[in-house]
């Protein structure tokens, strides 16, 4: 029988809270945490049951891994297996912030996200509550915290309403700020970067760091609250 989800509030207990959220990934369930951008539903990154629940209580397949969030830059070698020079360019710069970037996935870590083509897309968060929880867990796969196909929770109030007892610990931040999406930038298939997606971050300003990336057309950034805290490691990348 499926254990009721626990609903924490931070702002009453964040410490108890944050433990509670600790021992659920331990144990190989799935938790609610809030992000700069949406809620999100995250899992033991390293832990393939526990990933496979993530996408259980989404409904989605294996054919949309979600993406990595990491606690500091100095992480990112313990999921990449090459960080060529302008990403690591980035990551210093611009984490923790709306920059994803693309790289090719460890091998010898041991994480199995779905059909993930080698990459790994990862993230460093900008918001305090998310990041002292990812150091506590180490890295953590973290999707939209919504069924797939519906928006996206801006309250812990919404995501519970659509994922329920599938997760067992909400942690409750308040409402977060949805806005631009994260800019992603694909570093697996070519070392100088090339931008899968205009986010947040201009080409202008990636470029001040890492002077070789290349951009894409894209139209007029405009506010996505359906977006994921980042995205699915994939040459086309969808937001949900």
């Amino acid at each position: 029988m499926t254990e009721p989800a626990r609903v924490l509030n931070l702002a009453v207990d964040r410490e108890a809270a944050l433990s509670e959220a600790v021992d659920a990934v331990r144990r190989g369930a799935c938790v609610v945490l809030p992000t700069d951008t949406v809620y999100g539903i995250g899992a033991d990154a390293f832990d393939r049951d526990a990933v496979q629940g993530l996408l259980d209580a989404k409904e989605r397949g294996r054919d949309m891994p979600p993406p990595v969030l990491i606690a500091e830059p100095s992480m990112l070698r313990a999921i990449a297996d090459e960080v060529p020079e302008g990403a690591a360019a980035l990551a210093k710069a611009l984490w923790p912030g709306a920059l994803t970037l693309v790289l090719k996935a460890q091998p010898r870590s041991g994480m199995d996200l779905g059909e993930s083509l080698g990459t790994v897309a990862v993230r460093v968060p900008d918001l305090d509550v998310a990041r002292d929880l990812l150091r506590r867990t180490g890295p953590l796969a973290v999707s939209s915290a919504n069924v797939s196909g519906r928006e996206a929770g801006l309250t812990c109030d919404e995501a519970l309403a659509q994922l329920g007892d599938r997760v067992a610990v909400y942690l409750d931040g308040g409402p977060v700020g949805g806005g631009v999406a994260s800019t992603i930038v694909d570093f697996a298939s070519t070392d100088k970067g090339k931008v899968l997606r205009d986010g947040a971050i201009t080409l202008e300003t990636l470029r001040q760091h890492a002077p070789l990336v290349d951009g894409i057309d894209a139209p007029e950034l405009e506010p996505e609250p359906e977006v994921d805290p980042a995205v699915e490691p994939s040459p086309t990348p969808d937001p949900d």
